[in-house]
C-alpha cells in the first residue's frame, strides 16, 4: 500500500485502523465528559484559589480534547522514514507527533496543580512548568529527527533527563511541603498516579516504533491512551472533589497564597 501523504489520506488511514481509532476517540469522549463533570461540579466555589485549581485542572481536559482531535482528523499525524540503524530503517512509520504537543500544554497545568496542593512556591512551580516543556520538546525531536538513530536516542536521553528533574521535585520536595501544608494524604495519592503513570511515557517511546519498534501503531497508541486516562481525567476527578470543598488546606495558608482574609496570618501579641 502506498504510503499516505495528505492530509485526507493519512485521515483515512487512521479510520481504517480501527484500534487506532478508538485510542483517539476514546480520549476525545473522556475529555469531554470530565470537562463537564468539572463545570457541574465547580459552580458553588467562591475561593479564589480553589478556583484557580480547578480552573487549571479543567484546562488539562481543555488541551487534551483538542490534541486528540487533531490526531483524529489526521492533522498532527506524519509518516515519517526511519534512519538507517532503526530496525524500520527505510520504512515510513505512522508518527503521532500531536501526542506532544498535548504533553507541551497539559502536563504544565498538571503541575501547576500538583505544586499549588502540595504548598509550593512560585520558583518551584515554573521551574518544573519550564522542564516539562523541555522535556516534551527534545520528545518530540527524537520522534522526528531522520538524519541519525544515534541522534533520536540522544533526544530520547535529554528528555529523560528533564524528566527526572521533574520527577526529583515532585517526589521529595513537593512530597515535604504537603506535609507542612496538610495535603500530604491527597498529594500522595496523586504522585503515585502521576509519576508511575509518567514513567510510561518513555518506557512505551522504546518499546514503540519510534525506538525498538517491539510494538506496533495501534498499541502504542492505546498505551500513551491508558496513561493519559490515569494521569489526566483520574487526577482531575480526585483533585476536584477536593479542591470543591475548598478547604483550609489550600486556602489558608500565608506561606503559600492565603486566599482567607486573616487566616494563616500569626495573631498580635
Amino acid at each position: 500500500m502506498q504510503t499516505p501523504e495528505t492530509q485526507r489520506e493519512i485521515f483515512e488511514f487512521v479510520l481504517d485502523d480501527t484500534l487506532l481509532t478508538l485510542s483517539f476517540v476514546s480520549n476525545i469522549a473522556l475529555a469531554g465528559l470530565t470537562i463537564l463533570f468539572i463545570v457541574a461540579m465547580a459552580r458553588g466555589v467562591t475561593d479564589p484559589r480553589a478556583k484557580l485549581i480547578i480552573v487549571a485542572t479543567m484546562l488539562i481536559s481543555v488541551v487534551s480534547i483538542s490534541s486528540y482531535t487533531g490526531l483524529m482528523s489526521g492533522l498532527t499525524l506524519s509518516f515519517v522514514e526511519m534512519p538507517t540503524g532503526h530496525p524500520l530503517a527505510g520504512d515510513e512509520v505512522l508518527t503521532m507527533w500531536g501526542r506532544y504537543l498535548t504533553w507541551a500544554f497539559s502536563t504544565p497545568f498538571i503541575l501547576i496543580v500538583l505544586g499549588m496542593i502540595a504548598g509550593s512556591n512560585l520558583t518551584k512551580i515554573t521551574t518544573t512548568v519550564a522542564m516539562t516543556i523541555a522535556m516534551c520538546v527534545t520528545g518530540l525531536a527524537a520522534a522526528l529527527t531522520t538524519s541519525s538513530y544515534l541522534m533520536r536516542w540522544w533526544w530520547f536521553v535529554l528528555s529523560t533527563s528533564f524528566f527526572l528533574v521533574i520527577v526529583y521535585v515532585i517526589m521529595v520536595d513537593w512530597s515535604r511541603e504537603s506535609e507542612r501544608t496538610g495535603t500530604a494524604d491527597l498529594f500522595n495519592t496523586l504522585k503515585i498516579l502521576t509519576v508511575v503513570g509518567w514513567f510510561g511515557y518513555p518506557v512505551l517511546w522504546a518499546l514503540g516504533v519510534e525506538g525498538f519498534a517491539l510494538l506496533e501503531v495501534w498499541m502504542t497508541s492505546w498505551g500513551y491512551s491508558v496513561l493519559d486516562i490515569i494521569t489526566k481525567y483520574i487526577v482531575t476527578v480526585l483533585i476536584v472533589l477536593y479542591a470543591v470543598n475548598e478547604p483550609d488546606t489550600i486556602t489558608a495558608d500565608a506561606d503559600y497564597g492565603s486566599t482567607l482574609r486573616g487566616v494563616g496570618v500569626p495573631a498580635d501579641d
